[in-house]
């Protein structure tokens, strides 16, 4: 009877082993995906800054194109202004 339980304890210690085995296994799974996890964060924040950058610079484009859209705008205003108001004949 002795000699049935000792074996029953050491099949049972053997699944325990199987187990732990399984778990250090998944839990270097994970290790892996959460490097891979903050390799790929690292890119993201990279290509963030580079596209705030970006934006920057198309606002500040944006405002020179606006105002030399109104100049345009104005200067054709007057002309038509002049052209018709001082020459309706012409």
């Amino acid at each position: 009877m002795s000699m049935m339980i000792e074996t029953d304890l050491k099949d049972v210690l053997n699944k325990l082993d199987q187990r732990f085995d399984r778990l250090d296994q998944k839990l270097d799974k994970i290790e892996s995906d959460l490097t891979d996890l903050k390799v790929d964060m690292a890119t993201v924040k990279a290509d963030l800054t580079t596209v705030k950058e970006e934006v920057k610079d198309l606002r500040g484009s944006q405002r020179g194109q606006i105002w030399a859209l109104i100049g345009i705008i104005f200067t054709a205003v007057a002309s038509a202004v002049i052209k018709f108001g001082f020459f309706p004949n012409v």
